[in-house]
Formats: C-alpha cells, structure tokens, sequence
C-alpha cells in the first residue's frame, strides 16, 4: 500500500488521505486510541510515510480539527449567506456548529466523555483557538488586528462552541436561548452590522405639526 504514496504527486492530496484515515480511526478507535501506528494503517500508508507529513500526533490532530473546521465554516457559508441580520446569522452559526459537530461521528469522537483529557489539552492551546478562530472570523466585522474586537469576538465565539459540545444543555432549544440572550449581543457589541441593520428596521419618527 506504502508504494502509491511514494508516488504521490500531490502532497495535499496525501494529506487529505491522511486525515480521511485519521477520521476513521477516531471513530473506531477514539480519538486517545488512535496512535500513529493505527492512523497509518486506517490511511494505507507506512508510518514512515505518515511521519514524513506529520511530525506528531499533536501535529496530525492540529491539522485535523483545522481542516474540519474549515469545511465547517464552508458549509455554514453557504447555508446562512441568505440571512441579513447579523444577530439571526451569527446565532445561526453557533448553533449550526454544535449541531453539525454532533451529527459527524469523526468531529463527535473529540466530545466523547472518555476523551474529555485529550481534547481539554487541545482547546486550552493557543494555536487551537487561533486556527478554529481564523476560521470563524471571516464572519465577523472589525477582525484586521490580533486584539481588535471581531477577532476577539471569533476566539470566544470558537470557545463558546466548544463549553456548548463538552457540557450540552438539556435541548437545542435551551442551547439557541442561551446563545441569542448572552453570546449574540456580546460578539456583536462592536460589530458595524449590528447598528446598521438596527437603523435600518428602525421605525422614522413621524414629524410633529407645526
């Protein structure tokens, strides 16, 4: 199986096989399971191929839930891109985040009660919140600076989603309550869009007679 992949043209595309199998892997193995050895095997590639990729498994995961992510926020692109409130869409968001997360057994695995240690580690790690953050804040207005609002917001936003999947409420419908009444107003507290679309459903004052 290793030799296809010493003739592997693209290495994006060795990747992808690579995560593809890291995937499975977590499913059927867990996430803490599944070692090099075991992602190799779920992938078809030699360890050594593996290694020549990933430098650990720490590297592997970080691309993992990075590239997940991004298919992620590509999917909710695509779905919310209708809906003009930023209020309704950033709510929208969230909750169609933890939502898709659970429906996908390889994202899901990372939520497990018995992987609560591995995926602690990973969401306190910078790098973490930075990439799934990167990934959020396109959506978010006021993101050019490390320390401006929207990237600020993005971070929490991505931790939000993340206190959501670790400890669920008792239904969506709790869950969606909690994100309109305190994480909507506070994420866009500094967003342009949210006063624009105020002033725009804004009622003109009718003039008094004179």
């Amino acid at each position: 199986m290793s030799g296809g992949w010493l003739r592997e043209e693209s290495p994006d595309l060795a990747v992808e096989k690579i995560l593809d199998g890291a995937a499975r892997a977590f499913v059927d193995l867990g996430v803490s399971g599944a070692g090099m050895g075991e992602i190799a095997r779920y992938a078809g590639c030699s360890r050594g191929t593996l290694y020549r990729y990933f430098k650990n498994r720490h590297e592997l995961h970080l691309a993992f839930v990075n590239d997940r992510a991004m298919r992620l926020v590509a999917e909710l692109r695509v779905e919310l891109k209708d809906i003009e409130d930023p209020s309704e869409q950033l709510c929208e968001y969230i909750v169609r985040s933890v939502r898709k997360v659970r429906a996908n057994p390889a994202m899901a695995a990372w939520f497990e009660p018995a992987e609560s240690g591995i995926t602690a580690r990973m969401s306190r790690g910078s790098e973490v919140i930075d990439s799934l953050g990167d990934a959020f804040v396109a959506n978010l207005q006021g993101a050019e600076s490390e320390e401006s609002p929207g990237r600020m917001g993005a971070r929490w936003m991505v931790r939000v989603i993340i206190s959501l999947l670790t400890l669920p409420g008792q239904t969506e419908q709790e869950e969606r309550a909690l994100v309109e009444r305190f994480v909507v107003p506070a994420v866009l507290s500094n967003d342009p869009r949210k006063s624009e679309a105020e002033s725009d459903r804004a009622v003109p004052e009718t003039p008094r007679p004179r």
